[in-house]
């Protein structure tokens, strides 16, 4: 497994590396139903932890999304057609086979 240095220092943290950085043979104890459970996160952190989040992402430019939502728009107009035609067809068929 590739790990990056973040993530082992995050193992070791957890005592799950030793200092040369190899996993330790530890079993995890089962989960007990009287085991205290994690704080719930303040509103306002998590505001703030969603907004940092949020400044990460790579968000397209205008004409992206306007090219790709007319994109979106021409497809959903030929899949409906299709399967309208589709429908009318066998509606059709199945009518033809009923009065016969």
């Amino acid at each position: 497994m590739a790990m990056n240095r973040e993530h082992k220092r995050l193992l070791q943290r957890q005592g799950q590396l030793d200092a040369e950085g190899n996993q330790k043979a530890t079993r995890r104890p089962a989960p007990s139903a009287t085991a205290p459970k994690e704080p719930r996160t303040k509103p306002r952190e998590f505001v703030r932890e969603v907004n940092a989040e949020l400044r990460k992402v790579a968000w397209p430019s205008r004409r992206e999304t306007l090219s790709l939502s007319f994109i979106v728009l021409i497809f959903l107009i030929v899949m409906t057609t299709f399967i309208a035609i589709l429908d009318y067809g066998f509606s059709k068929s199945v009518l033809w086979i009923i009065n016969q």
